[in-house]
């Protein structure tokens, strides 16, 4: 197929590749340089240039305005579509927002997608992000064989803007276990025991997760490049805050994670990944689960 992909960044470009690997034509746009690995993909100037040349259209982008401006700004998607074309947003953005722009491409006799991802840079490399989906059945079948060499688990959840609120669910329930696993690693080193035992400990019992082994090991070796930033998960709490609101919802969890991740913007931290999180609860208990530059022992 001849598919556009805009937005080659930490996530965007590995599943670009993905897809060129399975033999489609790509035909990329991005604000910065066209990664090494997608050399041989088409580029173009403008994204109404992109939705021109491609069958489907796919999205990875930062943020709500972000897409807006891609898909209805100047030189738009929306004005490079044709009746038939199918748009996919893969980026994490507000679900209010999702319903709307995918009824102004329906407007068009186009199909929309909303389908955000989890698993970060690591996943999307290994090809085996979770995909969220919502949207019609039918584009959903049409896009699932891309889906595939993506992600491994594919779940179509309802009507657009559904897929959205998936990942607004996924993105509580990691930052509230990062800040849960952060608090545990704390107060064990702190109380003086071996944090990288006592992780390896809890690993073998109820409170085992992937977040304990994944984050908690960068927790422990300080190794807190980003696989996913923490400004990027300060977005996505701020749209269930703000979701919740509108619903008359109360998140207190939520928002206790989001003002962590706050500190940490604060105090320069935000471009680190989410697992640094553990910093602002380091910072309040003037102890670090392992210095920085030390290993553990």
């Amino acid at each position: 197929m001849k598919i556009g992909f805009i937005g080659l960044g930490i996530m965007g470009a590995p599943m670009a590749q993905n897809l060129m690997n399975a033999g489609h034509e790509m035909i990329v746009r991005t604000r910065s340089k066209v990664p090494e690995a997608l050399q041989g993909a088409t580029v173009c100037k403008t994204n109404a240039e992109v939705a021109r040349a491609a069958e489907v259209v796919i999205l990875m982008l930062p943020d709500t305005p972000d897409v807006e401006q891609v898909l209805f700004g100047e030189d738009g998607v929306a004005s490079g579509l044709s009746k038939g074309k199918l748009v996919i947003d893969m980026s994490s953005i507000s679900p209010i927002d999702t319903k709307r722009f995918a009824a102004k491409i329906n407007e068009l006799g186009c199909d929309y997608l909303d389908a955000p991802v989890s698993g970060g840079e690591v996943g999307a490399k290994a090809a085996s992000l979770t995909i969220m989906v919502g949207g019609p059945e039918a584009a959903f079948e049409r896009a699932k064989p891309l889906f595939e060499k993506m992600g491994k688990n594919i779940t179509l959840v309802g009507a657009n803007g559904d897929g959205q609120t998936t990942k607004v669910a996924n993105q509580i329930i990691v930052a509230l276990n990062i800040a849960a696993v952060g608090e545990a690693l704390v107060f064990a080193s702190k109380a003086g025991a071996d944090p990288a035992k006592v992780r390896q400990a809890l690993m073998g019992g109820f409170a085992a997760s992937r977040i304990l082994e994944v984050h908690g090991e960068r927790m422990i070796k300080r190794t807190f490049d980003p696989g996913f930033r923490i400004a990027l998960h300060q977005k996505d709490l701020s749209l269930a805050l703000a979701g919740a609101r509108s619903m008359g919802v109360s998140l207190p969890q939520t928002a206790s994670a989001a003002q962590l991740m706050q500190s940490c913007a604060a105090h320069g931290w935000d471009q680190l990944d989410h697992s640094a999180l553990v910093k602002a609860l380091e910072q309040m208990a003037a102890h670090a689960v392992m210095p920085d530059g030390e290993q553990a022992r």
